[in-house]
């Protein structure tokens, strides 16, 4: 089947919207996804600076939501009609996977980040017959239609806005996994979050879910504005003194903070911030050494990584659709949509912080 994708071609290049391919139906395990909507994430964007690992031209795109137009058998749990999420991909039988921990999938990167499986290389082609890159985290919904993995998908209340639901499988899981897995915080506890984008605005809206309180760091005033509206105490990243800010607003110090900033000077201001025995989590990916002040570490605090909310995505989406028809995580309040046609535009936006979290609606949709 051919239908309309946007195309990467290489590094510094523009997405071009393009006839692609898809050279056969859905394996055993796979179901074909007309996608209804899909988030834009720094991820995404991430691949033009990912010196050469990620292959290329490919569709990228890991925050689709969609209809089941086809399935590759009962196995995969999914029938036509049903509307899912997708998220990333994961292999199932490692250890990490068996234990309820697919972020940390042993194949992770390979599957999400460079390459796909290998038992679907070539199945997408361009225009001219040329192969693009396997799937994108599984998915590669930048397009009309994602072949997909059943497992990446979890299934969805139809009654339920499907072209705004893709970013909660990965970007707004992230961020409210954090809090509700990583920190596993509760009434009372205090949270610091640097960065108040896509991860950090969800990981502010789950924290007031969740009856913790919440210090919002950015140093853009819309963005302060927004994270106030969510709850959260705001306050600007060059404010004098911050840490000691954040202790004293927090009683103290902050019990976690989250950081999706990669900035090396504000980690060492949320380590100073945290109260003894607390826990930073780093989002960002960082590309340099990280410099620690003297003493950052001691009385307990510590530093750990957390990928895609150390969430099961089947579990967690469900529970933001909840909280959300509940009116406590209003993820929707935070999304642009741009017609897929226009991504580039969406990105520029992105990038110069004019959008929190664009969605790409595939044409004939919306």
């Amino acid at each position: 089947m051919q239908f309309g994708a946007a195309v990467l071609r290489s590094y510094d290049s523009r997405f071009a919207i393009e006839e692609v391919t898809l050279n056969a139906g859905p394996a055993d395990g796979e179901i074909l996804v007309e996608i209804a909507g899909c988030g834009m994430c720094r991820t995404d964007l991430a691949v033009r600076h990912s010196a050469g690992r990620s292959p290329l031209p490919a569709v990228l795109g890991h925050e689709g939501a969609g209809t089941v137009v086809e399935t590759g058998g009962p196995a995969t749990g999914l029938s036509t009609g049903d509307h899912v999420v997708l998220s990333f991909d994961s292999c199932g039988h490692c250890r990490n996977c068996l234990g309820a921990a697919p972020a940390h999938c042993d194949s992770f990167a390979a599957l999400n980040l460079f390459g796909g499986r290998e038992e679907n290389a070539a199945r997408f082609t361009d225009a001219a017959g040329g192969a693009l890159a396997p799937r994108w985290f599984g998915q590669s919904s930048f397009a009309r239609y994602a072949m997909v993995p059943a497992r990446n998908a979890v299934r969805v209340d139809p009654a339920l806005p499907v072209e705004l639901l893709g970013p909660l499988g990965c970007g707004f899981l992230t961020g409210a996994g954090a809090v509700f897995h990583s920190f596993a915080a509760g009434p009372g506890d205090t949270l610091a979050v640097f960065g108040a984008g896509a991860v950090g605005l969800a990981a502010v809206m789950a924290a007031t879910a969740a009856g913790a309180m919440t210090v919002a760091v950015d140093r853009h005033p819309e963005r302060l504005a927004l994270a106030e509206r969510f709850g959260a105490i705001p306050l600007h990243a060059a404010s004098p003194g911050l840490p000691d800010r954040i202790r004293h607003l927090t009683d103290g110090g902050a019990q976690y903070a989250l950081d999706t900033t990669g900035s090396a000077p504000l980690i060492n201001d949320a380590l100073q911030a945290l109260r003894p025995a607390g826990h930073l989590g780093l989002v960002a990916r960082l590309h340099t050494t990280l410099p620690l002040q003297p003493g950052a570490l001691d009385r307990g605090r510590k530093i750990s990584h957390i990928c895609e909310g150390d969430a099961v995505p089947g579990l967690l989406i469900p529970r933001l659709t909840g909280l959300w028809q509940a009116g406590r995580f209003p993820f929707d309040q935070l999304i642009r949509t741009y017609p897929l046609a226009d991504i580039n535009e969406a990105e520029r936006d992105c990038d110069a912080g004019r959008v929190v979290k664009p969605v790409l609606i595939p044409e004939g949709r919306g």
